[in-house]
Formats: structure tokens, sequence, C-alpha cells
């Protein structure tokens, strides 16, 4: 995942920081807190619900409840499924209709072609890339939000929740430092972060978004009670016969991306975040702002390159309007 990393405020003895492996990525946590052993027991809390969450989302767990969901798939069984994973596919299959489709959990069958074809660098072939799309299709996930049921009706379709999972553990975590009184907080994983109040005597959390060439400097924004998400493929992605394939497939055609893009998401919740910067990286430039036009809690950023390679940037006005340190 592209990395973004902050730079919080120093100086302050009661700043504390914990880092746990998790999901596959470093889940981070930095504190403001003058009681060093209440952060700490706090922090492992929140990790530990990360590792929970793991256990039930995680496709890559044979035994967790979505691997298991999936093993359903054309069964004709609808299963009970924890109120962890009801309230994330909710969530998933809202902006997978609101989307058109650009974002879609049942695409688990092609993300798992093109994963294994990143590992042994070569593409997948044309056959197994239709086999797969077949099983695609976020109406082919019968889902009951009221009582938590869900059903895969097609045979091979898998889910996979890489788009979103994480930003609703970035949440979950945060939630359980504020329910033990640490609310100048921040998690961070992976490229998003979520963030409580601020430290004291600061604005917010000083959080730095690096652009598609390295060679420009970050730009900074002040976070505050709310969540910045990150999609792209400057590190994960396969080149073959000089088209670069990104680790970001979109749902509507079970194809890997093949245009650089980077989309900074601001919102108020990473699972908000997280989610629209896929669907953003889907959509591109025009229909992937118009997705987010009417809410103006909402910002995006997106980085791209053009046909001759040049790098082009377009914000929403919420994005272009956020608060900046002064330099």
């Amino acid at each position: 995942m592209f990395a973004t990393f902050f730079a919080a405020a120093l100086g302050h003895a009661e700043r504390h920081e914990y880092s746990r492996p998790l999901m596959g990525m470093a889940f981070r946590i930095i504190v403001h807190s003058e009681d060093e052993a209440k952060a700490m027991r706090a922090s492992k809390l929140a990790f530990d619900r990360v590792a929970v969450l793991n256990q039930i989302m995680s496709d890559y767990e044979p035994e967790s409840e979505l691997s298991k969901l999936s093993n359903l798939a054309g069964s004709g069984k609808a299963a009970k499924i924890s109120d962890e994973l009801c309230r994330v596919l909710h969530r998933a299959q809202t902006l997978a209709s609101e989307s058109d489709g650009a974002f879609d959990v049942t695409a688990g069958a092609s993300i798992q072609l093109w994963r294994s074809a990143r590992r042994v660098r070569r593409l997948p072939s044309r056959y197994v890339l239709d086999k797969a799309f077949k099983t695609v299709g976020f109406r082919r996930l019968k889902f009951d939000a009221e009582n938590c049921t869900a059903e895969l009706t097609d045979q091979g379709t898998r889910l996979d929740l890489g788009g979103i999972a994480k930003g609703y553990a970035l949440d979950e975590a945060l939630a359980v430092l504020k329910k033990h009184g640490l609310r100048q907080a921040l998690v961070s994983a992976g490229g998003d972060i979520v963030a409580g109040a601020a430290p004291a005597g600061k604005e917010g959390w000083r959080v730095a978004l690096i652009g598609l060439r390295e060679e420009v400097k970050p730009e900074f924004l002040w976070l505050v009670n709310g969540a910045v998400a990150t999609s792209g493929d400057l590190y994960q992605f396969l080149e073959v016969a000089g088209t670069r394939y990104s680790h970001i497939v979109d749902p509507r055609t079970g194809a890997a991306l093949t245009e650089q893009r980077l989309v900074h998401v601001l919102a108020p919740d990473a699972i908000t975040a997280d989610s629209l910067a896929t669907a953003i990286s889907v959509l591109g430039p025009s229909e992937g702002l118009r997705l987010i036009t009417d809410d103006k809690r909402l910002g995006a950023r997106i980085a791209f390159r053009g046909e001759l390679g040049q790098v082009q940037v377009v914000e929403s006005p919420v994005f272009r309007a956020w608060p900046r340190p002064k330099k």
C-alpha cells in the first residue's frame, strides 16, 4: 500500500507510541496521556480488537468468518453473520450501488488471480480471468442488513474486503482508545490514518501526503476527528511488456488498472475514507469526484499520469479548502 506518513507534535512527555503487525501490515498508535500505564493498556486492547476483526474479515485465513461465508457460495444457504461483518457488508453494498459496481467486495476471485500474478511475475490467462469474472457482481450477494444474514448465490464467488476492512479496523481501534479516556489519539495502518482530538496546544495532527513523483515534497494537512485514506500502486504492481498492472482490480471488468493513479480521500471516519479511495481509484478523476460532490464532509485529490506521462492533479473543493499548517 502507498506510504502515507505523519508528523505528530513533538516535545511533550505525555506522547506515547505503540506498534503491532496486524492484517499483514504495521498498525501504529500514538496517544497523548499523562498516564503511561493507561496508554499502554488501552493501546493493547485496541490492537487486540483489530486482531479479532482480522479473524472475522481476512480472506487469507481459511477459518475466518469471511472465508467460511465464501465457501458457502452457490449452496443456497444464507448464513447468520456477526455484527461486525454485517456492518461492513452493509457499507460495502451501499457503496457498490452508489458507484455502479466500481466498488465490489464480491471480486475476490479476480483479485486473487492478480495477487498471484504479481507474485509469479506473469499475467493470468484470458481463460482464467474470464472464468473468475463470471463470479463477480455485488448483486450476487444477497444481504439482509436487518437480520444480519448473507448468501452468495453463485458458486465460485469469493469475498474480499481489502478496500474497506482496514478502515473499519482503524475506526474500531480509535473507539477503544476513546472508551478508555484517550481522546488525543491517532491510529494508522498501510497508508490510512484516523485521528481523534488534537494534541494539547496544536491545531491538529500534522499529516503528510506524498505525491506520484517522489522528488516532490509532501503536502501537509491538519487532521482532527477525521480520517485520510490513500489508494495507489506506487509499490504494488506488475509490469509486463511495458504495461504497468496495478494491484487494484476493476470489478466491472475483472482486469487490473493500467492507468497509474494516486488517490487521497478525507472523511469523518476511516471506513468511509478507505472504501471511497478504492472506488475513486477505479472510477478515475471525473466520475470519482462526482461520487463525493454532494457530501461537504468529503474531500478527494486524484493524481494521475496523462497520455505523455506527465502528472496531473484534480482536487475537490473540500480537499482544496482543507486546513493546512502554515509554512
